[in-house]
């Protein structure tokens, strides 16, 4: 009978919902036998009596052991224990179950609580070692390039592996579909490669079989299939053959092969992270069987290729997500410096561009709508951004038809075909909006890919189509899709704007609210600092008086003593007032003051952390004990060196040794003056600690202990080593004028002394960004000293104009380390506040050759 079957009849999902794990039915190649937990047979095949010699009604609801022989079933036994851990189907190779049956290789796999037991008679292949030959196909598989080379050498290895004539690698398409991507066939058969299939020719429950058995093998088409006995258990269920080597073939897709002309079968599933990303489909035009030894290698190839295709999809997905994900972070430092961040996206509309390739793009915040490059008009837009809104708010959208969901899209396909939305607010809906145009493309079927719906030879059933020859067809309205990149790319996209940008303009906002507090905390905070510093300098200054006999002597001894204070400083809040190395304490001390004598300190000890308040002190101490010994110690000629060797004991005290060596005799000062008062009192009145100095012969020691509340052991870094040389000085002249651009008049008193010492021919000083540059055009310096930050602004603009002039010139500033400086101007060189006359030069030196 044939003809149209009435509409609503039978329609492409009729395969879906075919049982096919539950026919009742096995290949004839083998026979099965089902038993209970307790080894009594339940079900067998209906040709059991032609392999073990009893009929079916004699074996069934009796102990398997009454045909099957003791060693056989231990094997048996054996391989179901690790069948059971794995839940998977075990094998057993030549396995004599009878004195009277040829030998056989089994299968047995768990079917709920029943045991089911598969046998074919083994092929005699002769021995073969399976691993060798995999390791052989694999190390070819892994030697190629690319990721379409890759798929014709495992389709190339499969091949021969198995003798098929045609062996194709299929890949499943998000709709369902499938692609063959790669072919390898013996000459004269055609080609299937870049023919397309519908869905419908592997049902979703075929798929799911797939999944859970990775091999499903039909040796002859045209053979007549064995029942199952009996076909249901005594509960009224059918057996299920899920895992089973032997099951049958649905009757559609057994027509469905004939009329491709194929005459036997194997398919080898192909997972990604446990989903099914394809196949390796071989045929051949005969019925050709395979022992289970080969279909175990086969088997073993496609997990082996599987791992290897999440290896190679995984590097190309990984390439572009490094790119996505620097673009991101570039992205969010940008954001996360803006005041409004959701405003600030659509300055930044190119990189986000960027992040996610489209055509066009349309920003939505707050009611105002920016649009770039391919996108619908502003009203069409507005419409998306209403459909939108019906969408769930804290997920991202996406689709390559948008014309089948808003019917409005099909009237400018031509510019927006597909859509991918990123909500970035809740109230109001703010979106990102990627737009991609219409990629019209023809797409090769093998045959119609709509299967008449007809009465046939398997009765009122779909009828699977004749014809496999190439039918070509136009896909239009479609963009070209959204990747798994572009997917996770806009979700870490829109978390990030969500929990973190609008967390930040949250808080910027309850900071404002708080600033006044704030400030005035602030304000208090920095006059009882300031306070405190000035205190502390005017001590030092007053406590300097007695040990200089002249004016420049006691500058010079002062100005030391404030530059050691204000190194420490630096060091300290570095790291925002937190501990601080001692190693750097001692580098930084002993390096800036004795010059080239540096080398000759030689440091030992593990690497420690003083806390801010024993910091500060025993910087004063260090610099006292350096400017002794390049006074009248073992630094003061050429030959002495001091060894400064630290450890911390059981206590986590920290004990500092500084022995003084090869210098002229040391005798003990006939009267304690201030440099000695620092050195023997400091830190036992500053910070509870001890120190005691000796003055012997061979040169002075020094021992101090600073208690284990302001020490903190560091990571490891070498334990031992010299001090780093700085920068020597330099016999310099400036030769011509100077512009010097500084807000404060004392300081700027002081570097014009410093300026005209060093050969300048005048200082042209400003206090602001406009009196210096009309000084720059009445009177070019040769050189240009910045201050960075003069109030209510900064000397950005006198820099931009130097530069444009070509005047080299460098900045000075009294943020340390926490100066921040436009990328523009990273080379120019910093002096830290207060710096001394070598300092300047030094520098100075550097910027002009």
């Amino acid at each position: 009978m044939s003809g149209s079957v009435p509409k609503g009849s039978v329609d492409l999902t009729d395969c879906d919902r075919e049982p096919i794990h539950q026919l009742g039915l096995i290949q004839p190649t083998g026979f099965l036998i089902a038993v209970s937990a307790d080894w009594i047979v339940l079900h067998v095949s209906a040709n059991i009596a032609s392999w073990l010699g009893v009929e079916p009604e004699d074996l069934l609801g009796t102990p398997l052991a009454r045909v099957i022989g003791g060693e056989a079933l231990h094997t048996i036994r054996g391989r179901l224990q690790v069948a059971h851990i794995n839940g998977s189907v075990e094998r057993a190779f030549g396995v004599r179950l009878t004195d009277t049956v040829p030998v056989c290789d089994v299968a047995v796999h768990l079917s709920g609580s029943v045991i089911v037991i598969e046998a074919e008679p083994s092929e005699g292949e002769g021995p073969q070692d399976s691993g060798s030959l995999l390791r052989s196909m694999i190390a070819r598989v892994q030697n190629t390039r690319g990721f379409d080379a890759f798929c014709r050498e495992t389709a190339r290895q499969m091949r021969a592996l198995t003798g098929f004539d045609r062996v194709m690698v299929y890949r499943f398409a998000e709709d369902g579909s499938g692609e063959v991507i790669a072919e390898s066939a013996v000459h004269g058969i055609g080609s299937f490669l870049g023919q397309r299939y519908p869905a419908s020719d592997i049902p979703q429950q075929a798929r799911r079989l797939y999944e859970r058995n990775w091999l499903r093998c039909i040796a002859d088409v045209n053979a007549q299939p064995v029942p199952v006995v009996p076909a249901f258990d005594p509960t009224g269920q059918p057996l299920d053959l899920t895992l089973s080597l032997l099951r049958s073939v649905s009757l559609v897709h057994v027509e469905y092969l004939r009329n491709m002309g194929v005459g036997a079968s194997l398919s080898v599933s192909i997972l990604r992270h446990g989903k099914l990303w394809g196949l390796f489909a071989c045929h051949h035009r005969r019925a050709r069987s395979l022992s289970f030894e080969r279909r175990t290698t086969a088997e073993l190839f496609g997990q082996m290729v599987s791992l290897l295709l999440e290896g190679r999809e995984r590097e190309q997905e990984s390439q572009h997500e490094a790119q996505a994900r620097r673009a991101h972070v570039r992205i969010m430092s940008m954001l996360a410096d803006s005041e409004s961040p959701l405003e600030s996206l659509i300055t930044f509309a190119g990189e986000l561009r960027g992040l996610i390739q489209c055509d066009g793009f349309a920003c939505c915040i707050d009611g105002e709508l920016h649009l770039e490059g391919e996108t619908p008009t502003r009203e069409e837009t507005l419409g998306v951004m209403r459909f939108l809104h019906r969408a769930p708010p804290s997920m991202v959208y996406a689709s390559d038809h948008l014309g089948a969901v808003h019917l409005p899209a099909r009237d400018f396909t031509e510019r927006a075909c597909g859509l991918l939305a990123i909500p970035v607010s809740r109230t109001p809906r703010d979106y990102l909006v990627f737009f991609r145009k219409e990629l019209v493309r023809t797409v090769t079927w093998g045959g119609d890919p709509s299967k008449p719906a007809q009465y046939g030879p398997n009765g009122p059933r779909l009828t699977p189509r004749k014809s496999f020859d190439a039918w070509k067809e136009t896909v239009i309205g479609r963009s070209r899709p959204w990747s798994d990149v572009d997917l996770r790319t806009a979700e870490s996209l829109r978390v990030t704007l969500l929990e973190v940008v609008l967390r930040l303009a949250d808080v910027a906002g309850r900071a404002r609210r708080q600033a006044s507090e704030r400030q005035e905390l602030l304000i208090a905070e920095l006059n009882h600092r300031v306070r405190n510093i000035l205190s502390l300098v005017r001590a030092l200054v007053r406590q300097s008086e007695s040990g200089a006999e002249t004016v420049q002597q006691f500058a010079a001894i002062v100005a030391g003593r404030i530059e050691a204070l204000a190194r420490a400083h630096d060091q300290i809040t570095a790291d925002n007032w937190g501990p601080a190395s001692l190693r750097a304490l001692i580098v930084a001390e002993t390096g800036a003051y004795l010059s080239a004598k540096a080398e000759r300190v030689r440091l030992s000890g593990p690497e420690v952390l003083l806390a801010p308040q024993a910091f500060s002190v025993f910087a004063l101490v260090v610099h006292e004990l350096t400017t002794n010994s390049a006074k009248y110690g073992a630094l003061s000629d050429g030959g002495g060196w001091v060894e400064a060797h630290w450890s911390i004991d059981e206590g986590g005290r920290l004990h500092i040794d500084w022995q003084e060596n090869g210098g002229p005799p040391v005798r003990a000062p006939s009267r304690t003056g201030f440099g000695t008062t620092v050195i023997e009192r400091s830190l036992p009145h500053d910070i509870g600690g001890q120190a005691e100095v000796t003055y012997v012969l061979s040169g002075l020691r020094a021992r101090f202990m600073i208690p284990a509340v302001y020490v903190t052991v560091a990571s490891a870094v070498p334990s031992a080593g010299r001090v780093d040389q700085p920068v020597p000085s330099v016999d310099f002249s400036i030769g011509g004028p100077v512009l010097l651009l500084e807000d404060n008049m004392i300081i700027a008193m002081a570097t014009e002394d410093v300026l005209m010492s060093f050969g300048a021919s005048r200082v042209n000083t400003a206090a602001g960004v406009r009196h210096a540059l009309s000084l720059i055009d009445d009177d070019p310096p040769v050189v240009g000293v910045l201050d960075v930050n003069l109030g209510n602004e900064t000397s950005v603009a006198v820099a931009d104009r130097l530069r444009e002039l070509g005047i080299p010139f460098i900045f000075a500033t009294g943020y340390g380390e926490s100066a921040t400086m436009p990328e523009r101007f990273t080379a120019v060189p910093v002096l830290k506040k207060p710096y001394g006359s070598e300092q300047v030069v030094q520098v100075l030196a550097s910027v002009m050759g």
